[in-house]
């Protein structure tokens, strides 16, 4: 089993899926235990964390689950995925000047109501929407609220109406579909010709590796690229734990914070180390003033 423990943030190339980029991961890491922070869309690009060995686990549990993303969209056309890469549905020559786009654009910003894409991965009933809009079914999506921080234009063109934009966004957003509804504003139609995406889970694209580089990689150069698991926990306070308590913590042990002169609210999350600076892992407060293990870092 590999030794490899951390995280490998991977600037994905296009046409490749996430789990593409994985099991890319799990052949240069050798090992199976892999996760990611965030799916992006084939067509997609840009910052994807991965997470190796037992830094898999915390996968979910990164505080940091906002994004940001640069997208490329064109007015005058509407498809069935909502980008420049499904079935056309309709085309016209209705034109938006700047001035219209960006109020288009500021609407969209704050918490608005999102349905999700018939091509999407979110599951109703069980099944995966893109499952059954491959099989020509549509359903009806019950809209979900998500959080807009920052929707700028960055650029359009009158002429050939097609444009850029920057968004920061909160997990689960589908920037496809903010397009989509500034076209439904504008009565133009919009889709999504490209996405970078810039930013995910606290990671940035000078944060990437370039999948190909990483393919040709030995582990050992491997570990000298990974990026700590401590630092997607660096919000939380640190508790440093003496050689009985480590002892205890690793065996899954409740720590009484009574005993050790420290107290904190419940479900607080701490970042648990040791006296050399090891960090072991995240434990919580809980209800009877103990800290319990929520992620081990190392093993006891």
């Amino acid at each position: 089993m590999s030794g490899i423990n951390g995280i490998i943030c991977v600037n994905k190339p296009q046409d490749f899926t996430s789990f593409d980029v994985t099991a890319v991961m799990r052949r240069a890491a050798g090992t199976r235990k892999i996760g990611h922070g965030g799916t992006l869309d084939p067509m997609a690009t840009g910052v994807l964390p991965v997470f190796i060995g037992r830094a898999a686990k915390a996968a979910d549990l990164n505080p940091a689950q906002d994004k940001s993303y640069r997208a490329g969209f064109k007015l005058g056309l509407t498809t069935d995925t909502e980008d420049i890469w499904g079935t056309v549905q309709s085309e016209n020559d209705t034109t938006a000047d700047i001035d219209a786009v960006t109020g288009a654009v500021g609407e969209m910003r704050g918490e608005i109501m999102q349905t999700p894409p018939m091509y999407s991965a979110v599951k109703i009933g069980g099944k995966k929407l893109y499952e059954l809009a491959r099989q020509g079914v549509e359903i009806e999506r019950p809209a979900r609220a998500v959080t807009v921080y920052r929707a700028q234009l960055v650029s359009y063109d009158e002429n050939t109406r097609e444009g850029v934009l920057d968004i920061a966004c909160s997990k689960g957003t589908y920037i496809r579909t903010i397009i989509s509804d500034i076209g439904k504003r504008l009565g133009t139609g919009a889709v999504m010709t490209s996405l970078v995406r810039t930013s995910s889970g606290g990671f940035t694209l000078d944060d990437c590796e370039e999948l190909e580089t990483i393919r040709n990689m030995t582990p050992v150069e491997l570990e000298k690229i990974i990026i700590p698991t401590e630092r997607i926990f660096a919000r939380y306070d640190e508790v440093v734990l003496d050689d009985k308590q480590k002892r205890l913590f690793l065996n899954g042990a409740v720590l009484d914070m009574g005993r050790m002169g420290i107290a904190y609210h419940e479900n607080t999350n701490l970042r648990i180390k040791d006296g050399s600076g090891t960090f072991l892992g995240l434990g919580t407060a809980d209800s009877e003033n103990g800290i319990r293990v929520k992620f081990l870092n190392v093993l006891g």
